[in-house]
């Protein structure tokens, strides 16, 4: 279902900055009645199953399992919203063309508002007259049903009032991985799905918010049913300026430049994961958390010192790279995000302080990897070994197997967690 990617030059189509696709989203969305409201901060401190949040409903869950009241608190039943989003799920994956830990999600939602005909015609109508994205590009799937829920017939026959159809080879019938989304967290609303994908690249996921999954993973009727949309700026972004992926954007290529001014080494994994991680990073300081060995303090110390080690492998050794890609990050941001710019001076001292216990350790722990390496037959790394680097250097369990990897080994994980809870109980003794 992939097709080419349509030249910006050869068809006169002027270039839109992500700045611009952030509000001609916003701006379509009021146009047609909705509220919008603010992003939320990425700590949620609401709903404890979750630790970051992942998603752009994550701040309406109970408006859609009717615990609240959208036209009460709300004074809408239709809400758009961009959303500051980080997700860890993927982590291993950055690196490549499309992955991210930080990212925006677009969002559009209604709670009992409107359904699938008004969201699907909503998200053509965006899609192709306001974004001018060709129809032949665009390609869309459609939840096939299971043993316990129907095949959505109705969204089908929606999307053939577009041209969309198994017939005409742009419309395809899919199973529950692909086509059903949900829930944020151990329980909250879900539903199938109908997804968007122009030239072969997923934009837009439109769930049908019609159960509610309890923590015994059973689905429950919601007694109302909801609209929640979610487009990553970022992959919009990667279509609408015609870019090969996510890091080409002017979300992220300004932050490359910085990091290829101090390094000349072709490794874009590494410098892909440094701009991401570092991104992601800000983010969660300019809302004031600190780098920890628990919940969010440790999401942040892992994205952190992995960035860090990158930088060791780009042959970077000029401290003043870190402060220059803070620098773009906030610019890139500035009239969206201005708490990113505001709190730099925090933001640098909370680095700083992670900089100075990490930087040394790093040096010193990587040549005791080296060491390990030469003394091992088999091409697996002891637990033992692994606990060793995270109990004395401070490495992450994560940047011992990316390291291990890279070098041709795996690592002994229940070996580690093994170690992990003898010294716990050595520890209580």
């Amino acid at each position: 279902m992939k097709k080419n990617i349509i030249d910006i030059k050869k068809n006169n189509l002027k270039f839109i900055s992500s700045a611009e696709i952030r509000k001609t989203f916003l701006d379509f969305f009021k146009s047609k009645g909705h509220k919008i409201m603010p992003s939320s901060l990425l700590i949620d401190k609401a709903d404890s199953s979750v630790l970051l949040t992942s998603a752009g409903m994550q701040q309406f869950k109970n408006f859609f399992t009717g615990e609240r009241d959208a036209i009460k608190e709300l004074r809408n039943k239709n809400i758009a919203t961009a959303q500051k989003c980080f997700r860890t799920t993927d982590i291993d994956e950055v690196g490549d063309e499309t992955h991210n830990t930080f990212f925006e999600m677009l969002g559009n939602f209604s709670f009992n508002g409107y359904y699938k005909k008004q969201a699907i015609e909503l998200a053509y109508e965006l899609i192709v007259k306001e974004f001018k994205i060709d129809y032949s590009r665009i390609t869309v799937t459609i939840f096939k049903g299971d043993h316990n829920i129907k095949q959505d017939d109705k969204s089908a026959k929606i999307w053939e009032n577009f041209g969309f159809s198994e017939k005409n080879k742009n419309l395809e019938f899919r199973g529950k991985k692909d086509n059903f989304w949900g829930p944020t967290g151990e329980q909250g609303p879900c539903g199938p799905t109908t997804e968007i994908y122009v030239d072969g690249i997923e934009i837009w996921n439109i769930v049908f918010n019609e159960y509610n999954c309890d923590k015994n993973n059973k689905l429950i009727l919601l007694p109302k049913k909801g609209i929640d949309t979610g487009m990553g700026l970022e992959r919009l972004a990667t279509v609408l300026q015609n870019k090969k992926n996510n890091f080409d954007t002017d979300l992220f290529s300004p932050i490359m430049e910085i990091v290829d001014k101090y390094s000349n080494l072709d490794n874009k994994k590494a410098k892909r994961i440094i701009i991401d991680h570092l991104k992601g990073a800000m983010f969660l300081m300019a809302e004031g958390l600190s780098p920890s060995n628990i919940k969010q303090g440790y999401i942040l110390r892992r994205v952190l010192r992995r960035a860090m080690r990158y930088i060791n492998v780009l042959g970077i050794s000029d401290y003043n790279v870190y402060g220059d890609i803070f620098n773009t990050i906030g610019n890139i941001y500035k009239d969206t995000y201005p708490e990113l710019l505001k709190n730099k001076k925090h933001i640098e001292e909370i680095f700083n302080k992670e900089y100075n216990v990490f930087g040394k350790a790093l040096r010193a722990g990587l040549k005791i990897f080296e060491k390990n390496i030469k003394n091992i037959k088999s091409k697996i790394f002891t637990g033992e070994n692994a606990f060793f680097l995270y109990s004395t250097y401070g490495f992450p369990i994560e940047l011992i197997n990316d390291i291990a990897k890279e070098k041709g080994f795996s690592v002994d994980k229940i070996g580690f967690e093994k170690a992990i809870e003898e010294h716990k109980k050595k520890s209580k003794k």
